[in-house]
């Protein structure tokens, strides 16, 4: 006698075994939940290179609109350097920078500026001049350098790379 078997060329009498048991699905789902708990951790987190060269834009950017204030303006403007608040803040326009705190800031000032003492900014004068600073922005051992340089008040960014 033949064997009678469905359109699909198998037995009708077979047991059933095609397919996924639900409990192999959730020995799978397990597995994968394992290893994303396992990488996860290892992602980076924080501050990227890229997001630490746009700080390094901004900050550049404050200084360079309060220098070209002073210059139209014909007065003097000092930008607010404040590292332990970890804050560059536009003495033009009072727009500020909030430096993150995975993030290493630095600054290196002028103490005194036109025999004033000058406190904790940078400050440029209606010449276009400045007294001049540096701060610096690191992240795992690489980062920025935004110098405002104290003759021409021409404000550079610098790549720094620590060793």
């Amino acid at each position: 006698m033949p064997q009678l078997t469905s359109p699909a060329g198998r037995d009708d009498r077979s047991g059933g075994d095609a397919g996924f048991s639900l409990i192999e699905i959730l020995c799978v789902l397990a597995i994968l939940a394992i290893l994303a708990a396992l990488i996860v951790p290892a992602l980076p987190r924080g501050t990227s290179r890229a997001q630490l060269e746009a700080l390094a834009l901004a900050t550049a950017g404050i200084l360079k609109a309060d220098r070209t204030a002073a210059i139209r303006r014909r007065t003097q403007i000092a930008t607010q350097v404040n590292a332990a608040a970890r804050l560059v803040r536009s003495g033009a326009t009072g727009r500020s920078i909030s430096v993150p705190e995975d993030v290493v800031f630095d600054s290196l000032l002028a103490s005194r500026c036109k025999n004033q003492a000058a406190g904790p900014t940078i400050r440029f004068f209606a010449s276009g001049m400045s007294c001049g600073g540096v701060i610096a922005l690191t992240r795992s051992g690489q980062g920025y350098e935004v110098r405002v340089n104290w003759f021409t008040g021409e404000i550079n960014i610098v790549p720094r790379n620590q060793v």
